[in-house]
């Protein structure tokens, strides 16, 4: 039922018709979490919307009184150049911790998906056309028309959010699916993310109370 209030509440909130919040996982043994400063990670090799995203959820944060830094200030562009080992990865964790982080929010593609629709959707059954060549007219543009169809890309993502506490084990708290329908501006698909994930975290109490302009002014929504 949440994942249905969270669809309801992307397409009221956001408008947003490239995407749609799938499934999510919460760590059964939390039921708030507050964190004191988080690193923000975009794993993508497209530098501007790494940019957008980080200093996004960056500015999420401080309206909410956390402290955030993203990866694109606080890891050296060496580091996203070459793969890392299990031991690099675990010394990193360490630096942050001993330099007071807590959290660690990453997001990624996980998968992409190419489709193909029709341009017009069409009737199962007509029975106005009964007859071979009737049929055949009305759907010979699948031959030779290039507009007959229409290709799309849906790309599957995955944003996780992990304790580093220096108390506690180091564990997943949640992780959110949301897919990216063929976005046409890179910009406006950022900053939609962006919002439906604080409004999620938000609702799981996963991130500090803060004030969300979700765009919706109807009292029964509120």
């Amino acid at each position: 039922m949440k994942v249905l209030k969270y669809i309801g509440l992307c397409f009221l909130a956001l408008g947003c018709s490239s995407l749609e919040f799938n499934d999510f996982w919460k760590n059964p043994d939390i039921d708030t979490y507050s964190p004191n400063k988080v690193l923000i990670v975009g794993m993508t090799s497209n530098k501007k919307a790494r940019l957008q995203f980080e200093n996004g959820l960056k500015e999420a944060y401080e309206l909410r009184g956390v402290a955030a830094v993203t990866s694109s200030e606080f890891l050296r562009a060496s580091f996203t150049s070459e793969k890392k080992t299990e031991e690099d990865l675990s010394a990193l964790e360490d630096k942050l911790i001993n330099e007071g982080f807590d959290t660690i929010l990453l997001t990624k593609v996980i998968g992409v998906e190419d489709k193909i629709a029709y341009k017009t959707n069409y009737k199962s059954f007509d029975p106005g056309y009964t007859k071979f060549k009737e049929d055949y007219l009305k759907y010979q543009d699948a031959y030779y028309n290039p507009d007959y169809y229409e290709e799309y890309s849906i790309y599957h993502t995955e944003t996780s959010m992990y304790c580093i506490c220096p108390t506690n084990p180091r564990e997943l708290i949640w992780k959110g699916y949301i897919d990216v329908t063929d976005p046409n501006s890179v910009d406006d698909t950022v900053n939609e993310y962006v919002r439906l994930v604080v409004i999620i975290l938000d609702e799981e109490q996963l991130i500090n109370p803060g004030f969300i302009d979700t765009g919706v002014h109807d009292p029964a929504i509120q």
